[in-house]
């Protein structure tokens, strides 16, 4: 390889340090118990996670309320999870003390499941809506927030990932969509109150200058009125909001942005690129290059959609075998001031100890992630979330619903 590889050298986040520059991202599993609590299957997952020596891990959607959320068995962190939370986190520190732990804190908003939660919104959007948000349920929700920043910070994690991507709350309330007239919503200053109180409000309540702050942020949502459009009712494309947005979340503390576009249930390839669209990854470097442009030097910039690289074998043409991996565009993008750290997703389920085996040269022994997307079929359906490909009971998991579902269909017909 002719670039410097630079994928296993340490970068300083706040004032941590990773010993790599391979992060996992929040992937959500539906498999906590009844309380929002780890499970045996939640330990499983992260032990892995955590011997497979990935610079940072960045814990699940957990949400800040059981009232909404969009999983049923989804983790939560309030007062009550806070003893099993602290259990959790000092396993995990045992297995890999190194390993920088974040938690993504998020709430569901129109995401929400009304099978066994409230859906609620900003600003009906079709498809989804459920009851609208008054200033009084956004100030409970911020004050949701904050306390579970702290409960994170007590329970031992490293830092935290506010969440204001993927068409979450947080992501609804910035969207040129929300033009109601608000107080958090119309103009850009209104829609981006809730994100600059809340980074500001935890940082003086949690005051912990070791404590990381960041987000994970879609640049662009690519639909008509998503983030990074130019209006309520446009997809063009405009990053003047999520840049500012990248920047004043910097100015108030945040250490890291973790790069991200689209909202899954609505532009899903956009957020993973799939097999029949892998280009999409290419815009991912686009937007992780806009934030290294905008934001100060130590400013950690982390960046999504490598897991459709794999080993070369990813339907992308017009490149030569060498330059069309994860390694290559990984390494480059780092080498080019692309990015500063690569984060992987689904790839997670099929391989939690690639960094590992990579590190130690032991690329042919990587179980690469074939992006049948089966993990996404497990958490559409509420069902625990592996890889169906490589890992056995979660085959036999899908095998069986997919039976049972079409038994159900013969006998409607």
């Amino acid at each position: 390889m002719s670039e410097k590889n630079v994928l296993f050298t340490p970068v300083k986040i706040g004032n941590r340090v990773a010993p790599n520059r391979l992060a996992w991202n929040a992937m959500e599993c539906c498999d906590s118990d009844e309380e929002g609590n780890p499970s045996g299957l939640t330990y499983e997952r992260y032990k892995k996670l955590f011997e497979g020596q990935a610079g940072i891990v960045d814990l699940e959607a957990i949400t800040v309320t059981y009232d909404s959320r969009g999983r049923k068995n989804q983790l939560s962190i309030m007062p009550r999870n806070k003893e099993a939370l602290t259990k959790f986190v000092t396993e995990m520190k045992k297995i890999n003390p190194d390993t920088i732990f974040l938690f993504q804190l998020t709430h569901s908003g129109e995401l929400s499941h009304p099978d066994f939660s409230e859906r609620v919104c900003v600003k009906p959007l079709p498809g989804f809506g459920g009851r609208v948000l008054e200033e009084e349920d956004i100030e409970k929700i911020m004050d949701q927030f904050v306390l579970s920043a702290k409960i994170a910070h007590d329970v031992g994690a490293d830092g935290i990932d506010l969440k204001f991507s993927h068409g979450y709350l947080g992501s609804q309330i910035l969207r040129p969509y929300n033009d109601r007239k608000w107080k958090y919503g119309g103009s850009w200053e209104n829609r981006s109150r809730f994100a600059f109180e809340l980074m500001e409000r935890i940082k003086e309540e949690v005051n912990d200058p070791n404590f990381i702050l960041g987000s994970k942020v879609s640049v662009w949502e690519g639909f008509p009125g998503g983030t990074g459009s130019a209006g309520p009712d446009t997809a063009v494309m405009d990053l003047t909001e999520s840049i500012e947005l990248c920047k004043g979340l910097e100015e108030r503390g945040a250490s890291y942005i973790l790069q991200s576009a689209g909202s899954p249930s609505i532009t899903l390839a956009l957020s993973q690129p799939d097999k029949s669209i892998p280009d999409y990854a290419y815009l991912h470097h686009y937007f992780s290059k806009v934030l290294k442009d905008n934001l100060k030097p130590e400013t950690v910039v982390m960046g999504s959609a490598y897991s459709i690289f794999r080993d070369g074998r990813n339907n992308l043409q017009a490149v030569k075998k060498e330059e069309n991996t994860l390694e290559y565009w990984g390494n480059k993008n780092i080498n080019d001031g692309v990015v500063d750290v690569v984060v992987l997703g689904r790839q997670s389920f099929a391989d939690p100890y690639l960094p590992k085996k990579l590190m130690e040269g032991r690329q042919e022994e990587v179980k690469w992630c074939t992006a049948c997307d089966s993990c996404i079929e497990f958490l559409i359906r509420q069902m625990p979330v592996g890889c169906a490909v490589y890992n056995k009971p979660y085959t036999e998991a899908l095998v069986k619903v997919r039976k049972e579902e079409g038994k159900l269909r013969q006998k409607r017909t």
